[in-house]
């Protein structure tokens, strides 16, 4: 029941886990995730489950709130 083309959703997304990737891609990937570096302040808001963000958008927009993560010396502010 439920079921569309006789394929379970598990196999969808094994699938798309595992795309294939050239050896450069894969290179690219693991370079750009050695040089990523998170503030120590909101990796532990991540780890809490909870994060300060501040809403930008203007007043009077109907259904939509933009806004940004705090981090740096604005999140030390607000977290005194």
């Amino acid at each position: 029941k439920g079921k569309k083309g006789g394929k379970d959703a598990k196999d969808g997304k094994e699938a798309e886990e595992q795309e294939k990737k050239s050896r450069h891609v894969i290179f690219k990937l693991k370079a750009r995730e050695a040089k990523q570096k998170l503030d120590p302040a909101v990796e532990e808001q991540f780890q809490s489950g909870r994060l300060l963000a501040a809403v930008s958008s203007r007043p009077g927009q109907c259904g939509r709130c933009d806004g940004y993560v705090l981090e740096g010396e604005e999140l030390t502010f607000y977290k005194r």
